[in-house]
């Protein structure tokens, strides 16, 4: 049988229980027709590139799925029906492997290993504009003078 992975996203005012439930019932849709689900991810509420159907934001759910092509037009055609899925996208594949998640998971766990904390000193900037040592400024303008020579400069323009 072929193998297909289907990403559907929906509305973002429905629960995550709702999106389980939607794919539940491409699941029972699969096994009456002789398929089934191999793979399922729930990537989560994520924001959206552009409004679709007035939405900013939605549920993202990746099904992977060994199905006849007959069951996977009846899921296509129902996913279309459902008034929660903004939009769904099915495509063919060679292999689904369950065990190995997908790149969106995987991106997900090393921006959780990354540690958020310190980032490392800023780095100097063109003319020095970055952290100086000792945290002052060298420029001549910003250099404190020694009282007696502010004297000696205010005595010469008088």
């Amino acid at each position: 049988m072929p193998l297909y992975e289907c990403v559907f996203i929906a509305r973002n005012d429905v629960t995550q229980q709702q999106v389980e439930t939607i794919a539940d019932n491409i699941g029972t849709t699969l096994g009456e027709q002789g398929g089934a689900v191999v793979k399922r991810e729930y990537w989560g509420l994520r924001g959206l590139a552009y409004k679709v159907k007035k939405n900013r934001k939605g549920h993202y759910m990746l099904l992977g799925i060994n199905a006849p092509a007959p069951a996977m037009q009846e899921v296509v055609r129902q996913l279309g029906l459902n008034e929660d899925v903004l939009r769904e996208l099915t495509i063919r594949v060679e292999e689904i492997d369950p065990e190995t998640p997908s790149a969106i998971l995987a991106k997900r766990a090393d921006d959780r290993d990354r540690e958020r904390g310190f980032r490392g000193p800023k780095p100097a900037g063109r003319f020095g504009s970055g952290r100086a040592a000792g945290g002052r400024d060298d420029r001549e303008e910003f250099r404190a003078r020694p009282r007696d020579e502010m004297d000696l400069n205010l005595n010469d323009e008088m």
